[in-house]
């Protein structure tokens, strides 16, 4: 219910571990009631939304509230707005790194070509 872009985005999340009912892992097949918590991790906090009610069909942003109702923690949100502060995000492996693209072209953007300065300019004065 609009807590992941895609399906497919909130099935490997299941498999990965990071939904759970009940500080439980759950399958992408579990059936779930009016009531359950769903808790849901994403770095660096623990976000959790209680049903309020069911529905067949993909819902607009709007409605969403009539569904489901977050009940995260406020220590989770104390901690959210202190990573938010410090800066630290949990970054993917390898982002933050420059690619070998980015490699090759600070290379060619290092090589000296034209110097901005001639040595003339640190010799002596004429």
């Amino acid at each position: 219910m609009r807590l992941f872009k895609t399906r497919t985005i909130a099935a490997e999340a299941c498999k990965k571990g990071r939904v759970m009912m009940s500080h439980v892992n759950v399958k992408p097949s579990r059936n779930i009631k009016v009531g359950d918590v769903i808790q849901i991790k994403r770095a660096p906090i623990l976000y959790s939304f209680k049903v309020l009610a069911l529905t067949e069909n993909r819902l607009g942003a709007k409605l969403v509230p009539n569904y489901m109702e977050n009940v995260t923690t406020a220590d989770q949100l104390t901690l959210l707005e202190m990573a938010n502060v410090s800066g630290f995000v949990d970054r993917d492996r390898g982002t933050g790194r420059p690619t070998k693209k980015d490699r090759r072209t600070l290379d060619t953007f290092m090589v000296e070509e034209a110097p901005f300065f001639s040595d003339d300019d640190w010799g002596e004065e004429e």
